[in-house]
C-alpha cells in the first residue's frame, strides 16, 4: 500500500472581526505575503500564488480546486488547524464549518487543535515592539471539554473524516501545554463511546528533539538535546494516553547541519536580540529529519516542502535556501524508506503543510515552480507504489 500524506492545512485565508480588530480591516495571510521583500541575492520573495491566486476561503469553488490539485497530487486528505481557545470560543472555523455543513469537496479531511496562544508577535514586522497577548489558549476543565467534543462529534461521524484502526483521528498541536491532557484523553473517549464511535485516534504532536525537559507538573528545565535517539521524546507523549505520535524532525535537521553547540549558541544569540542570521541548505538538512524511532510503528513522520518565514519576522529567521520540487521529492522518498514496514493502516505521513503562505511553507502552485511541488508528491508516490 502507498503511504498515506496527509497535508496539514491552515484555514485562516478570510478576514474575521479578531483580525480586523487586531491589524486593520481585510487582513489575512495575504497581507504580509506579498510585503516580504528578498534580503540575500537570489532569495525568492514576495511568493505569488499561480493557479489559486489570492484566494478567499469563503469561496466554495477555492476548496474544490484546492482539493482536486491534493487529490491529483495522491495525497489522502487535509488536517484542518481547529482553533479552540477555551469556553466554547473558536477562530477561523468558517472554512472547515462550510465544508462540513455542504458535503463538498468530496475529499478526506481530519482535525488538529492548534492549541496555542495568539500574540502580537506572529505577524509584528517592526523591530522593538512589545509582544502582547491576542487570545489566550485556556483549558477551563471538564465542561469545556465535553462542549468542545460535542462541537466536532458531527465531524467525526461523516464520511469522510480520516481513520486510522477504524477510529476518527485527531492530532493535539502541543500536547505539553495541555494541563490536563490525559483527562481531556480519557473524557473524550468515554463520549466517543457514548455517541456511537468506536473511539478516537489521538495523536501528538512533537519536536523529535527538544532541549528541555518537563516534569509532571509541567515545568520545564533546560537540557542538551539528545540526537542519537528520540525515543524518550515519543515515550513521553504515548505515556499521556496518545495513541501515535506525529514527529517533526526540523529542529534535529538544523542541529545536525549546525553541529548541537553552534547551533544552540546561535539560538541563544537570538533570543537577546542579536542579529544572527540562519541560512540552511534544504537537502542537506532535512536529510536528518529522520529519528531511528520514526521506524516505529506508532510514530508518523513530518514531511517539509520548504521554509521561510520571511513574511512574519522580516527577518531572517531559519531561512531554507535550495529547496526545490526535485530535492523535496528525494525527501518524500526518503520519509517513504522510514515509514516501509509498517503496516497499511500505519504508513503516515504528515506533511507541512498545504497552504503555509507565511512560513514558506506550502505545496500549492506558485509562479516559480508551477504545479512542481505537487509533481513531486505525485513522483514519489508513482516510485513507492507497490500493485
Amino acid at each position: 500500500m502507498k503511504a498515506r500524506i496527509i497535508a496539514l492545512y491552515l484555514p485562516q485565508f478570510h478576514p474575521i472581526p479578531e483580525n480586523d480588530e487586531w491589524w486593520g480591516p481585510g487582513f489575512t495571510e495575504w497581507t504580509n505575503v506579498v510585503k516580504a521583500k528578498p534580503l540575500f541575492k537570489g532569495h525568492n520573495q514576495p511568493r505569488i500564488p499561480a493557479d489559486l491566486g489570492f484566494y478567499d476561503l469563503r469561496l466554495p469553488e477555492t476548496r474544490e480546486l484546492q482539493a482536486k490539485l491534493a487529490r491529483e497530487a495522491g495525497i489522502e486528505g487535509f488536517c484542518y488547524y481547529h482553533y479552540w481557545f477555551g469556553n466554547g470560543k473558536q477562530l477561523l472555523e468558517r472554512p472547515f464549518n462550510e465544508v462540513l455543513a455542504s458535503n463538498k469537496p468530496d475529499f478526506p479531511f481530519c482535525l488538529c487543535w492548534a492549541n496555542h496562544t495568539w500574540s502580537n508577535s506572529t505577524w509584528q514586522r517592526k523591530s522593538g515592539f512589545s509582544s502582547n497577548t491576542l487570545i489566550e489558549q485556556l483549558y477551563p476543565g471538564k465542561e469545556d471539554d465535553i462542549e468542545h467534543f460535542m462541537s466536532v462529534l458531527p465531524a467525526f461521524k461523516d464520511k469522510r473524516y480520516i481513520t486510522i484502526d477504524g477510529r476518527p483521528v485527531f492530532v493535539l498541536w502541543e500536547p505539553r501545554d495541555h494541563p490536563h491532557v490525559q483527562q481531556w484523553i480519557n473524557t473524550w473517549r468515554e463520549l466517543a463511546l457514548k455517541n456511537g464511535l468506536p473511539g478516537i485516534y489521538f495523536i501528538g504532536m512533537t519536536h523529535s528533539t527538544l532541549a528541555f525537559k518537563q516534569d509532571n507538573n509541567g515545568k520545564r528545565t533546560r537540557a542538551i538535546p539528545n540526537l542519537e535517539s528520540s525515543k524518550d521524546v515519543f515515550q513521553d507523549i504515548l505515556n499521556m494516553g496518545f495513541d501515535a505520535v506525529n514527529s517533526y524532525g526540523k529542529r534535529r535537521g538544523e542541529m545536525l547541519k549546525d553541529g548541537k553547540f553552534v547551533n544552540l549558541a546561535k539560538t541563544a544569540l537570538r533570543r537577546f536580540g542579536l542579529p544572527v542570521g540562519r541560512r540552511f541548505d534544504y537537502s542537506k538538512t532535512v536529510k536528518h529529519f529522520f529519528a531511528p524511532e520514526d521506524c516505529w510503528e506508532n510514530v508518523y513522520p513530518t514531511i517539509l516542502p520548504q521554509w521561510d518565514r520571511t513574511p512574519r519576522k522580516a527577518a531572517w529567521d531559519g531561512i531554507y535556501t535550495g529547496a526545490s520540487p526535485k530535492a523535496f521529492e528525494q525527501h518524500i522518498l526518503q520519509a517513504m524508506e522510514v515509514i516501509k514496514d509498517k503496516a497499511p493502516e500505519h504508513k503516515v505521513i504528515f506533511m507541512k503543510s498545504w497552504n503555509e503562505w507565511g512560513e514558506g511553507n506550502y505545496v500549492e502552485p506558485d509562479e516559480e515552480f508551477g504545479h512542481g511541488w505537487l509533481q513531486a508528491i505525485r513522483n514519489a508516490i508513482d516510485k513507492d507504489f507497490q500493485p
